[in-house]
């Protein structure tokens, strides 16, 4: 019941049939997408982070029909005369965000890693760029509704494995099932390019690395399967109708985007010529570790980066401790264009700490807007979908979050309110009723 008593507190006028809406969905495992907007809201006094590195103090934003309708500030808003709102809530004192945008996830298509029957994210094969992570998102993961309580509403939809392992697809985490939860359909083709240096061991106990001995044979075979793929989109006449290479046809076009996973600066290198190459008009380097060694080819090239979970080990003993912590103020030094993702262990679960990524790379280096731009607009400019998510601008998506304190802050960030598309998502999950089953257990206060 906490979630209707924030809601009550903060409005000035309510719609009744949102409250009900909201009290149906407490008692549900899986909280049930939100009712399309049918009023015009308001939200008032808070701190309001458009995305693109505006702060307006005390402003205002307004929706309707789930669109944006206006955004100001304070002085803007005395200048003006407002329509009257069906629904006015007062966020005084509180921060507004554009929703957070995790690239590059397999939340919603892996539940539970142990349970290989849970696991949703590799097909069988080494070239899959037909494959369509979208078909198998899951919009009743619950895992999905605990990410939504820290800010994050979007993903990238991502395959994994083989060396091209598919198509991903932008999703919001609020719909009754896969069509209703896409954003933009199969918004590229992942590939990983292959590693020119092989490191054995794991993080705590590393081995010597080696060099692949199979690296040529390994690039010749991706370099082969690229030329038959344009080969046959440029052809006039076709015999007969191939899936995987009609699959690469978006980008060639450049209407979709090749997302090439390498985080080495040789694999760099090489990943930004093998796109040259071929023409590829929209290239991605996912990971990118050693990114800030080749800054001035990324930008020369136009080639933006999802940056690797930051919360990791430096790649080589001779770099600094906290290198992986410093690699996006270093990009945006540079002026290149990335985004923060979260791929690793436990990806679905740790998409949560998205906001928290962004903390870390404010800590080291990066404004408070600049890191808000690293899971909002940036990441919205990559996926091809600026001109609806990822800033609050009049005529975007009325996708938003409401925080008591500073969202990037785990020790702060307490997601209030949030709307997709301007439906209320309901900001509760299992694991706030697990705590509050033991704190009612122990008489102690309940969330």
């Amino acid at each position: 019941m906490l979630a209707i008593q924030r809601i009550m507190k903060l409005a000035k006028s309510t719609c009744i049939l949102l409250f009900v809406f909201i009290t149906a969905n407490l008692f549900s495992q899986v909280p049930s997408p939100g009712i399309k907007q049918s009023k015009s809201i308001m939200l008032k006094g808070a701190t309001i982070h458009v995305g693109d590195g505006k702060v307006l103090a005390n402003g205002a934003i307004a929706f309707e029909d789930g669109k944006i309708t206006l955004v100001l500030s304070e002085d803007d808003l005395k200048k003006v005369k407002l329509k009257k709102y069906d629904t006015i809530i007062d966020v005084s004192g509180k921060h507004i965000y554009p929703s957070f945008i995790a690239a590059n996830s397999t939340l919603g298509i892996g539940e539970v890693e142990s349970v290989k029957a849970t696991l949703d994210f590799a097909e069988i094969g080494t070239y899959n760029p037909h494959v369509r992570a979208l078909i198998a998102f899951n919009t009743d993961s619950k895992v999905a509704s605990t990410v939504r309580t820290n800010g994050v509403l979007y993903i990238q939809v991502t395959p994994r494995d083989g060396v091209i392992s598919g198509k991903s697809s932008v999703v919001s985490l609020d719909a009754w099932n896969w069509e209703d939860a896409v954003l933009r359909t199969d918004d590229g083709i992942h590939v990983n390019f292959p590693n020119m240096i092989q490191r054995h061991g794991w993080w705590a106990e590393p081995e010597p690395s080696s060099n692949n001995s199979k690296y040529d044979e390994q690039i010749n075979e991706l370099k082969k399967f690229f030329t038959e793929a344009k080969y046959y989109c440029d052809a006039a006449d076709k015999q007969e109708t191939n899936l995987r290479f009609e699959a690469m046809r978006p980008i060639f076009t450049g209407k979709a985007s090749v997302y090439i996973h390498a985080d080495y600066v040789k694999d760099i290198i090489a990943a930004v010529n093998f796109s040259k190459a071929f023409g590829l008009k929209k290239t991605v380097i996912v990971g990118g570790k050693d990114s800030w060694k080749v800054t001035s080819l990324l930008k020369q090239n136009n080639i933006a980066v999802m940056v690797n979970r930051l919360h990791d080990l430096p790649g080589a003993e001779q770099e600094d401790i906290d290198q992986a912590f410093k690699l996006p103020y270093l990009l945006q030094k540079d002026s290149v264009l990335f985004c923060l993702q979260n791929q690793g262990d436990m990806e679905g679960m740790n998409t949560r700490n998205l906001p928290f990524l962004a903390g870390t790379a404010c800590a080291y280096g990066l404004t408070q807007e600049q890191a808000v731009a690293s899971i909002t607009l940036n990441a919205a400019k990559i996926l091809g979908v600026d001109d609806k998510i990822g800033s609050l601008e009049v005529g975007k998506n009325a996708s938003i979050i409401v925080s008591n304190g500073d969202a990037l802050d785990m020790r702060t960030n307490n997601i209030v309110l949030a709307f997709v598309e301007g439906r209320v998502v309901v900001l509760h999950n299992s694991q706030i009723d697990l705590y509050n089953k033991y704190m009612n257990k122990y008489n102690l206060p309940n969330k």
